[in-house]
């Protein structure tokens, strides 16, 4: 089996990409694991909602919000960040035809495992149930706050190697443009490397000393901050990989070829700029920060819708085409000419179509007035669900679909229930989302254990009955996805066939790859340029809030409330 590289090379994959496969593999699995451990305790949250409380049927949790914290961690933390890594260190690896340091490579992976099992010890020992936020002064124990570090230095060093193997690659080629699935991975790991200094300054210089003792408190204002600072582009560390896809391999799935190289470019730098600047939009309520950053930091959210919309355009424009080259007529024939049975096209479609809701409700999350009627409601993780929860994990189970077969040389395990898992997944989280968006409106709060409650406080939600049903039932739902998705990926990991090399899925590359380094481009792909503007930006809308809270501390001693 062979492929042509971004320059023109022949080169064969299998014995080339071998180590890289399998480190990306082992990434990749361990990612889908947190998931299935995060994603079990989900329905568990969806039936508190509706007033049934199967916790007890869990003798490895103490409490609700140890459950919580573990759902959190485990599948907005943890899968995400082992999943952006295996998949967007492999397919730099295969656009460049790069040789990556795999020392370094398994060694980050080490970092990475080490982090999650010392991060587990403090959760599973229920000595840090202070969910996926862990603001203080909720008072954690150190490992957890140790090893969700571990976690991140292993993201970061993923992120190096890309970064390294893309100027190693400009060398060689400095009249090409960087090839488009490598750009935008380097664009996010950029993003990433900017984005993770608010949570790295917390972690290490604040929450750490704090959980030894060598701090008597931490200012809880400074603390979210320096949180928010990473909290909201961490959305985009999750969600740029699912664009990545969108853009550069799903139009071949389709059929057709990119609509535009250009535009995809533009996004991801757009993304880069004003992805990071946006963090006050969660503390509306704090009463520390003036109002007029508040706003600055509204308006800029507003801007990182922009390349969303050139995203649908651009994605829906590649769709129109490949559905056109299949055979459909008419101003919407096309759309049932596209491969609807293609398990992983439908999932990632699907997630699509759930991202439209997910950034409407964003936009109500950033709007200064807006927010105070939902902030702290069933609204939040209504949205959260939305694009993590769906757009994000719903097109990751589509790459799945090819990667795990690719990696592997083993045949999908029964294509049919892939295409079921899809389905049921987007159909139980659209359910779970009208049900905590309808309860957000009627104010019933979020990380509340209302299957617990005292009666005279759950009298007060006695108009939320029928959105918390419809919750409730959503925990059905998904509880099939979980178990049909699941069943693909084992029956594939543990199957005894083996296919030929010339069935192997290929990657699905959807733009030219040998493209030139001129015009446009050309001025895009000057990253140092575009990441010095995105370190201005930062310092121009956090510097003076950041630095006044840094000199007028308030430390507040922790505690616990479980």
């Amino acid at each position: 089996m062979a492929v042509t590289t971004a320059t023109g090379v022949r080169a064969h994959a299998v014995d080339t990409f071998g180590p890289a496969k399998r480190v990306s593999l082992a990434y990749i699995v361990t990612a889908l694991l947190a998931l299935l451990v995060g994603g079990a305790l989900g329905p568990f949250q969806a039936f508190n909602y509706g007033g049934i409380d199967l916790y007890g049927l869990l003798p490895f949790l103490q409490s609700y919000y140890q459950g919580l914290t573990l759902h959190g961690v485990l599948n907005a933390l943890v899968f995400t960040t082992f999943f952006n890594a295996g998949l967007l260190f492999y397919l730099p690896v295969r656009d460049l035809n790069a040789k990556p340091a795999m020392t370094w490579m398994w060694g980050s992976y080490g970092i990475g495992v080490a982090g999650l099992v010392i991060a587990g010890i403090g959760i599973i020992g229920n000595t840090s149930s202070v969910l996926y936020t862990f603001y203080p002064p909720l008072y954690g124990h150190w490992s957890f706050y140790t090893g969700l570090a571990l976690v991140v230095v292993s993201s970061l060093m993923v992120g190096a190697e890309v970064i390294r193997l893309r100027l190693v690659w400009r060398k060689a080629n400095p009249d090409q443009a960087t090839p488009l699935v490598t750009y935008m991975s380097v664009v996010l790991w950029m993003m990433w490397m900017l984005a993770s200094v608010g949570i790295v300054v917390s972690v290490v210089g604040f929450l750490i000393p704090w959980s030894f003792g060598l701090r008597e408190g931490v200012d809880p204002l400074l603390a979210r901050t320096l949180f928010w600072y990473t909290g909201h582009p961490i959305v985009y560390f999750w969600l740029l990989p699912a664009y990545v896809s969108w853009y550069a391999l799903v139009p071949k799935q389709a059929g057709g070829e990119l609509a535009s190289d250009p535009l995809g470019r533009l996004a991801f730098l757009m993304f880069l700029l004003f992805s990071v600047p946006v963090g006050f939009h969660h503390q509306f309520t704090d009463p520390g920060i003036p109002a007029g950053w508040k706003m600055v930091h509204s308006m800029l959210t507003m801007f990182v819708g922009i390349p969303s919309m050139l995203t649908a355009f651009t994605i829906a424009a590649s769709l129109e085409i490949a559905g056109r080259r299949r055979g459909g007529k008419g101003v919407l024939g096309w759309l049932g000419a596209l491969p609807w049975k293609n398990a992983s096209f439908t999932a990632q479609i699907l997630a699509m179509f759930a991202f439209i809701f997910g950034g409407a409700g964003g936009i109500v999350n950033a709007s200064f007035n807006l927010n105070m009627l939902v902030h702290n409601t069933a609204w939040i993780p209504g949205h959260f669900h939305l694009t993590v929860g769906t757009a994000v994990t719903l097109t990751f189970f589509g790459i799945t679909f090819w990667l795990l077969p690719h990696l592997t040389k083993k045949p999908l395990f029964r294509p049919r229930l892939a295409l079921w898992a899809a389905w049921t997944w987007f159909v139980g989280m659209m359910i779970f989302a009208i049900g905590m968006h309808w309860q957000g409106l009627l104010a019933v709060p979020r990380r509340a254990y209302i299957s617990n409650l005292p009666a005279a406080l759950a009298e007060g939600y006695a108009n939320a009955q029928v959105p918390m049903a419809v919750t409730a039932v959503s925990g059905v739902v998904l509880t099939f996805a979980l178990i049909f998705y699941f069943t693909v990926v084992f029956g594939t990991l543990f199957s005894r066939k083996t296919l030929a090399d010339a069935d192997v899925p290929e990657i699905p590359w959807s733009s030219a790859r040998n493209l030139k380094s001129v015009g446009l481009i050309k001025f895009m792909d000057q990253l140092n340029v575009w990441m010095g503007l995105a370190i201005f930006l930062v310092l121009v809308a956090y510097g003076p809030s950041l630095v006044s809270m840094l000199l007028n501390q308030v430390p507040v001693p922790g505690f616990k409330l479980w």
